[in-house]
């Protein structure tokens, strides 16, 4: 029953309450400054020095001239160093030596009168004991004793106890560890199950074992079900990747048909407009079948590796066949900076070839010049590519990372183009917990920003 999330907080809360509840019935009862009874050694004490002063006084007749100064004499002769001896009449009147203690003495008596049961009580540093019979006259006087005691509490330890809601705010302080810890680790199979939810969303589609072993009841049948969602949601991936490779396979069949259909005419009847459209169109199916399946195993069947690497040796090859490329069709390449030697966490086949799509688009598309830069800022390594081409309206600059979106067909016919391109780039940048996005760019074309997060050691 306890592993029931409600009957745990239930019962956690009902301890705790207890627990305060506890602390602040009994604290106050360990103020040494209340009221105690005396030990048998003070009430033996006690009961030697009044038998005393019975003895010297029982001579005393009480209608002689001033016999209250018989009890002033047998006390000052009596007492011990650092005591203060008081006598209360049965008329409520005290006989002392001394009256500076008198308003104690007052106080203490209207708090007890037995002289079976002696107490004590501490004002300050002045101690309290009494009271204890003194019989004369065939009356009850009460002898009290006043001494100095030094083993007191401290005066933060009195305000304590004197102030009841200061002494509530110390209990929960003191408890706050105890709550935070309870707190925690109720909470832990939601960070787990949070921890979880965050891989599958940065497409790490695998079973969590452990939400099913660890917390509550509530949270492990919650992890059954988390973990039963992705079963099925992998099972989907993969009916869809096998759907993508069935069409894929089903449409180039055809396809190759054509194909050869085309060839086969432009032999029987020479070169045509329409063979050439026909081979124009084929061969642009065949690119847009290829990058599909392409952007379908990237989402869904990524059999690579997340790993950190370093960013200037991942990207070296890239630039350096960029480069080769730039010469071979007559442009200009320039790399503003160095590549940082900074590493990355990255799916590294993907994210090569998403830079390597950019830079042959801004190929394809510019007139004269590509410009990559490289900078860090806030933990980040931002790469821009620049073209001096004919850029992209404002209101498509969003538009162009989605899937079979095409700017224009006039541009779309000199490209080649299948729309997929910058998708691919999109979800491999993603995938590695990256952005993406395109602005105007000083060269008049069209600027590509891709921003990845730095890798540091954990």
């Amino acid at each position: 029953m306890f592993d029931r999330l409600t009957i745990r907080i239930f019962i956690i809360f009902s301890l705790t309450i207890a627990f305060f509840l506890f602390l602040i019935i009994t604290i106050p009862n360990l103020d040494s400054r209340n009221l105690t009874y005396v030990s048998d050694k003070e009430k033996n004490t006690g009961l030697v020095l009044a038998a005393n002063i019975e003895n010297v006084i029982v001579k005393v007749p009480k209608n002689s001239f001033r016999w209250w100064m018989r009890f002033i004499v047998a006390m000052d002769n009596l007492k011990r160093p650092g005591q203060f001896l008081y006598i209360l009449t049965p008329s409520e009147q005290i006989i002392a030596p001394d009256t500076s203690n008198i308003d104690i003495v007052r106080n203490f008596s209207e708090l007890t009168s037995k002289s079976s049961s002696p107490a004590k009580k501490i004002y300050d540093n002045l101690e309290i004991i009494g009271p204890f019979l003194i019989p004369y006259s065939d009356e009850s006087y009460h002898l009290y004793i006043v001494q100095e005691v030094f083993d007191t509490q401290s005066q933060f330890v009195n305000l304590i106890f004197d102030h009841p809601f200061l002494l509530l705010a110390l209990t929960m302080i003191a408890s706050t560890p105890l709550l935070l810890w309870l707190s925690w680790s109720l909470a832990k199979p939601a960070r787990r199950l949070k921890k979880a939810a965050d891989q599958v969303a940065r497409g790490n589609i695998q079973e969590w074992p452990e939400l099913e072993k660890f917390g509550s009841s509530e949270f492990k049948a919650t992890g059954m079900s988390f973990n039963h969602m992705l079963r099925e949601l992998k099972r989907m991936q993969e009916l869809q990747q096998r759907l993508l490779s069935d069409i894929s396979h089903e449409l180039r069949t055809p396809l190759t048909r054509l194909q050869l259909a085309a060839s086969l005419s432009r032999r029987k009847y020479g070169e045509t407009k329409e063979n050439e459209r026909i081979e124009i169109e084929s061969k642009k199916l065949d690119l847009m079948i290829g990058e599909l399946l392409s952007l379908a195993r990237q989402q869904y069947a990524n059999n690579e590796i997340k790993a950190p690497h370093q960013f200037n040796r991942l990207l070296k090859n890239v630039l350096d066949n960029a480069t080769f490329e730039a010469e071979q069709l007559g442009k200009s390449l320039n790399l503003s900076t160095n590549l940082p030697e900074k590493s990355i966490l990255c799916y590294p086949q993907a994210l090569c070839s998403a830079f390597e799509n950019v830079i042959r688009n801004a190929f394809r598309y510019s007139h004269q010049q590509i410009d990559v830069s490289f900078k860090l800022s806030n933990e980040q390594l931002i790469t821009t590519i620049d073209d001096d081409g004919p850029g992209v309206a404002d209101h498509e600059l969003q538009q162009i990372f989605r899937p079979f979106y095409r700017t224009s067909e006039a541009r779309d016919r000199e490209s080649g183009g299948s729309g997929l391109g910058l998708a691919i780039v999109a979800n491999a940048i993603t995938q590695d917990n990256g952005e993406v996005y395109a602005e105007k760019s000083h060269l008049g074309g069209l600027r590509i920003v891709i921003i990845l997060p730095l890798y540091h050691k954990s």
